[in-house]
């Protein structure tokens, strides 16, 4: 099976006075096609950094990332921001949904920024991705009709509604009680599955752990053996 992402030798280092600060130091990891990935660590262990490394959205200070084999470190912003919204999907801790939109507007929406026109095989899709997060029934609600729950599980449709290949979920059960928390990873477990994705979430909650099919591990900046 071949390595969607793969890490090689991440440093990220920021300057700070008196010198230089290491919020990653030589990080080496690979997470194969269709796997179900956990990035663990305690707050300031490094993992938000190398998720937006991998997601493109920072560069390393040394190192490399390789998407699909290739390396993105020098993409021109075009080639990157083609990237994100065609190959991978984004789900974080700040929901971020619009306000004025419904839940089916939510997903169709994220859609249309991926570039995929109307058709009726749009809209099969945008139902697909609801009945896949269970809230089908609640398409017309507005985000501030629903819970903290109901709006992560629409973000969630949202980010694969375009079929994305990869998944990037930073800390998205943070401000979820424990049951809600083991729905929303149970979900992620189910599309690693289902539909090939591959997810790579963050979060320091070990009670998520089981629900993986690997776990990366980091501990100020370092990834623990």
């Amino acid at each position: 099976m071949k390595n969607v992402i793969e890490c090689e030798k991440i440093s990220r280092k920021f300057p700070v006075p008196g010198g230089e600060f290491y919020a990653l130091k030589g990080i080496d990891a690979a997470v194969p096609e269709g796997c179900f990935a956990i990035l663990k660590g305690r707050s300031g262990s490094g993992k938000t950094t190398l998720m937006n490394i991998i997601g493109t959205l920072d560069d390393p200070s040394e190192g490399r990332v390789l998407i699909d084999g290739t390396e993105i470190r020098g993409m021109s912003a075009k080639k990157r921001e083609d990237l994100r919204r065609k190959r991978m999907g984004f789900v974080f801790q700040s929901v971020s949904l619009i306000p004025s939109l419904n839940a089916w507007q939510n997903v169709e929406f994220s859609m249309r920024m991926a570039g995929i026109k109307y058709s009726k095989e749009r809209d099969a899709r945008i139902e697909e991705c609801l009945r896949r997060v269970g809230l089908w029934n609640r398409r017309n609600h507005m985000p501030a009709e629903m819970s903290g729950g109901e709006q992560q599980r629409v973000a969630i449709a949202r980010a694969i509604a375009h079929r994305p290949g990869i998944l990037l979920a930073d800390e998205p059960t943070a401000e979820l009680d424990s049951a809600m928390a083991a729905t929303v990873t149970g979900v992620f477990q189910e599309m690693s599955r289902t539909e090939g994705i591959t997810i790579l979430m963050t979060t320091h909650d070990v009670g998520l752990m089981d629900a993986a099919d690997m776990i990366i591990e980091l501990e100020n900046g370092e990834r623990k053996s």
